[in-house]
């Protein structure tokens, strides 16, 4: 199923997200990190070392949630996304996908990863009070 071109409005329009991760045995913990969004694979490219905790996490569970919030006060205007997926080692491409929207990390030691979504739901009150659009793999 094609993603929502709202969703994805949403998603390129942003480029920082909350990454929640956990344990095995379900301890969970959560990061805020930058994002460049691959459009085609529905994934999520961000760079983190690998020593910090959310990253042994993620080696160990690589099943995470995610989520994306436009702050404001204002009912009519808010916008949040949850998303869910697994998280992989960066592939092919996702580099030059990084660095086109951070050019400053290309001076850096970038340990790149992909969060490929398989479920996301936007709540935007600009459509409607609590309307939700829903992707699923």
């Amino acid at each position: 199923m094609e993603i929502d071109k709202k969703i994805e409005k949403f998603i390129t329009s942003h480029h920082v997200l909350t990454l929640a991760t956990s344990t095995t045995d379900g301890h969970p913990y959560c990061c805020n990190i930058f994002y460049a969004y691959n459009k085609q694979e529905g994934a999520f490219i961000f760079t983190s070392d690998d020593h910090t905790h959310h990253a042994q996490m993620m080696s160990n569970n690589s099943h995470v949630a995610a989520s994306i919030v436009l702050e404001t006060r204002i009912v009519g205007k808010v916008q949040g996304l949850q998303i869910t997926g697994e998280v992989k080692r960066a592939a092919d491409g996702d580099k030059a996908l990084y660095i086109k929207r951070f050019p400053y990390a290309a001076v850096a030691d970038l340990q790149l990863w992909r969060l490929e979504a398989d479920f996301m739901k936007l709540t935007d009150n600009t459509l409607g009070f609590g309307k939700k659009l829903i992707w699923q793999k």
